[in-house]
């Protein structure tokens, strides 16, 4: 009893007048204990709720089921965000432990009669009370969350469908940590520099100093973490270390000790079996009954409209490239090891351009402080870098966010890669906005990234594509940095998985506009800004490969489908459904040695499965939104203004379409992603 008294996870310790989390007092020995006191607190709360003999109301049902897990949410929140962040395997082992514990909790509620009799009366009778939009889009969400869980099942198929949540709890954690530890599991030690002609002597650097990290006394060291593999794949003159990289990096957590293939047949399997026991064809169905898109026949023609219009071109740009590297290095078969190698050299050749240029002008601080910088100049919001906010780890820098004095939230930003974090790039939060303890809070929001570390002897100097990334997530910050909604579980960014993509994607823009680039792209030794020359370069450079772009976006967002709109219960082969799946999308030779399916992290372990196509379907918004900026002025104040009050702002208050109405004054134009990327015909 002594340990839960003392466990800072329990005792309501925040730091400073705005709520930072202790992260300071953590251990790994606190985290099972905390999650058995909350979980008691949080079903007693339940119980509260199903023993009131009043009749029910919003205050005494909804507004007590948002309040009911405040503490379980907490230390829940707080473990999955760090079990990404910063944790070793005995951290991450608490998943399997804590995962079928959630699942049962959330299925005593969505799966109690009483409790749904107390909802479905409200929901019958809601045109009876006087709500305002917000309480009757909760109690609308509410109830469907019900029914969508299994509140109208019979008893013995809640228990089947109880058996089978249980079940996919475990799986999605196991299916992340076996891409993680196949990740960490590769390295590359390499003593003979004639391996390495052609890498700029930036990644050179950064693998001599990994190489000294780990305890090597000469040669330079490769890993699986992006800022590794990218220089390799994009410059090195020698194919067979690119063709090694290339193998290791698509056959992660294929046919090796962290193998997933079983593992992602059973959540397909468990998927599917959980759609049909809701009354629904396939997973596909279930999912996007609450997305944009609404029915998989909708995505399936999305993507089809596009790939229709990319799949030439990319075909063409293939074989423009396949007889560049024939000519320039005698090549008779372009593999998918030297696509970016010779897509670089050709920039070079067509465009004068070569990506090592801009480096220099990307000093990571100076990204951070232009992503700041521009949302300054739209949303008034001013970034004040402080000291005193506890951090899960040293790399991380933390922000307190004001606009015109008033807080608006913490941000920490978290951008360099260690064996503690899993890969990719992310936004996350440790406290959303909205109602928490009696009153409406500001939230505490997290970036994440695995970006190009510095050295010894030079700073962090990022690839364009790096600075990219810093903007994307950046979006997804401000989504939940600038919400303004009542409700916690309606708020910023808990939107339509094909909306939240929006806020992120389009800020994505910035990157490549003169105005913008002027403001923090500087010469990390010099502080001259980036030249005019240089920005135009970038920008005649959209185009560039655009269908073979298209194309790879379309052939994850059709793998993903494959495996949800369908019974997967008949696949026995992984690799050869993958194969068959993505024959359409196939522009180099398949490889039987590589698999996307087994480390397809967002789809098996994240919430984009039968949602990958997301990213298309909202850069189909972003680039329609966009348009209205270049119309009216990319720091244009009234514009950002409605942005961010008809988007940034609502939550999920609204039907996303509504809210883009709100702000485009029509619905999107389905063209302007092929319009942007010259693909029209």
């Amino acid at each position: 009893m002594e340990n839960i008294k003392n466990n800072p996870l329990l005792s309501g310790e925040r730091v400073g007048k705005y709520e930072a989390i202790p992260f300071h007092l953590f251990k790994t020995e606190h985290f099972a204990p905390a999650l058995e006191v909350a979980l008691k607190e949080a079903y007693e709360n339940v119980d509260k709720i199903r023993k009131n003999n009043d009749a029910p109301t919003f205050e005494n049902t909804l507004l007590a089921m948002e309040d009911c897990s405040e503490k379980l949410d907490y230390v829940t929140t707080i473990y999955f965000n760090l079990m990404g962040m910063e944790s070793d395997n005995e951290f991450k082992a608490l998943a399997q432990e804590f995962g079928p514990k959630l699942s049962a909790f959330s299925s005593s509620i969505t799966l109690d009669p009483v409790i749904f009799e107390k909802v479905k009366k409200l929901y019958e009778n809601r045109n009876e009370v006087d709500y305002n939009s917000e309480q009757l889009r909760l109690l609308e969400k509410t109830y469907k969350s019900f029914v969508r869980n299994g509140a109208n099942l019979n008893e013995e198929d809640k228990k089947k469908l109880l058996e089978i949540n249980q079940e996919m709890s475990k799986l999605g954690p196991q299916f992340s940590n076996n891409v993680l530890n196949a990740t960490n599991a590769f390295e590359l030690h390499i003593t003979d520099k004639k391996e390495l002609v052609g890498i700029p002597e930036s990644a050179l650097e950064a693998a001599a100093y990994l190489a000294k990290q780990k305890g090597k006394e000469d040669g330079w060291l490769f890993n699986l973490q992006y800022p590794s593999i990218l220089p390799i794949l994009t410059y090195a003159e020698n194919r067979e270390l690119r063709k090694k990289i290339n193998l290791a990096y698509g056959s992660r957590a294929f046919r090796d000790e962290f193998d997933n293939q079983e593992i992602l047949k059973k959540i397909a399997k468990y998927r599917h079996q959980r759609a049909q026991l809701l009354g629904y064809k396939s997973h596909a169905d279930y999912t996007l009954e609450e997305r944009m898109a609404e029915n998989p026949k909708t995505v399936f023609e999305f993507l089809d409209k596009i790939y229709d219009a990319a799949i030439e071109r990319a075909r063409e740009e293939v074989s423009e490239l396949e007889e560049f590297a024939k000519k320039l290095d005698n090549i008779d078969k372009l593999e998918a090891w030297d696509a970016s190698f010779y897509s670089e050299k050709m920039k070079k050749e067509k465009f004068d351009f070569d990506e090592e240029e801009l480096r220099p002008y990307f000093k990571v601080e100076n990204v951070v402080n232009g992503v700041f910088e521009v949302a300054k100049k739209m949303y008034d919001l001013d970034f004040v870098k402080v000291d005193k906010i506890p951090i899960y780890h040293e790399d991380v820098t933390t922000y307190e966010v004001y606009t015109k004095d008033q807080f608006v939230g913490l941000l920490y930003v978290d951008l360099h890669p260690r064996d503690t974090k899993r890969g990719g790039a992310w936004m996350t939060t440790f406290r959303g906005q909205g109602l928490q303890h009696g009153e409406v809070k500001r939230p505490h929001v997290a970036i994440v990234a695995n970006l190009t570390p510095s050295t010894e002897t030079k700073p962090a100097l990022l690839r364009l594509n790096e600075v990219t990334t810093i903007f994307h997530e950046f979006g997804h910050a401000l989504h939940a940095l600038l919400s303004d909604c009542y409700f916690a579980s309606l708020a910023s960014p808990n939107v339509y998985w094909d909306f939240v993509e929006l806020p992120s994607q389009i800020m994505e823009n910035w990157v490549t506009e003169k105005e913008a680039l002027k403001l923090f792209a500087k010469h990390y030794e010099t502080g001259e800004i980036i030249p005019d020359e240089l920005i135009e370069k970038v920008k005649n450079l959209r185009q560039f490969h655009a269908g073979m772009a298209n194309i790879r976006q379309l052939s994850l967002g059709y793998l993903d489908m494959a495996w949800h709109s369908a019974d997967p219960s008949n696949i026995e082969d992984v690799a050869k459904f993958e194969a068959e799946v993505s024959e359409k999308t196939r522009l180099y030779p398949e490889n039987e040695n590589k698999n996307t399916s087994t480390s397809f992290s967002h789809v098996f372990a994240g919430g984009y499965s039968s949602g990958y196509y997301s990213y298309k379907w909202a850069e189909v918004l972003e680039a329609d939104a966009f348009e209205k900026f270049l119309e009216e002025g990319i720091f244009n104040k009234e514009t950002a203004a409605s942005f961010r009050d008809n988007i940034l702002s609502k939550g999920n208050t609204k039907h996303p379409m509504d809210l883009y109405v709100a702000f485009r004054g029509r619905k999107p134009d389905t063209e302007a992603l092929l319009r942007r990327d010259g693909l029209l015909k």
